[in-house]
């Protein structure tokens, strides 16, 4: 990572700085200098606009499964499903990556950014086998997020059932 400032102090001399006190705010100069400054409007607007398209995208297919002759429902499954397949093939040619680069939460929050992060370590981790690579890889994501939604699923369930018997719902 090059410097912003060549006043500001290298990475070297915070390391050679003896005294303790002129090293902390020599470090503390230098990691003010090398983090990058965001701007948190334009950072919203590009989350905004990619989030946006890809819900466009996904009514689009909603709007074309129905012109096929599905009900809403079913269309709205077709189009969940499809925008869960583009978000993996675009995964595979490493193109979401880009996407979520420039739209930050904007492509990660839909379903296409849960794909996407259910994929890519299968995908990383392909050299090492259908087993140990993609079979356990894949899970990296997918299993917490799995586990805690039906354990926090059961639990409410177990809550709502003891109102029920006791009488307070």
């Amino acid at each position: 990572m090059e410097e912003k400032n060549s006043t500001n102090p290298t990475i070297e001399e915070v390391i050679q700085e003896k005294d303790k006190e002129q090293q902390k705010a020599k470090y503390n100069q230098y990691v003010e200098n090398m983090t990058p400054k965001n701007n948190c409007f334009l950072n919203c607007v590009k989350a905004f606009l990619v989030g946006g398209i890809i819900c466009c995208i996904g009514e689009g297919f909603n709007s074309f499964y129905q012109y096929l002759g599905n009900d809403k429902e079913l269309a709205g499954l077709y189009g969940t499903m499809s925008l869960i397949a583009l978000s993996i093939i675009l995964t595979g040619f490493n193109l979401y990556q880009k996407l979520g680069q420039f739209g930050g939460a904007g492509s990660i929050v839909p379903i296409t950014g849960f794909a996407n992060s259910v994929v890519s370590p299968a995908i990383e981790f392909q050299a090492e086998g259908d087993v140990f690579g993609v079979g356990c890889k894949i899970f990296t994501i997918a299993g917490p997020v799995i586990l805690y939604g039906i354990f926090s699923s059961w639990l409410l369930g177990v809550i709502y059932w003891g109102l029920k018997v006791f009488g307070v719902l």
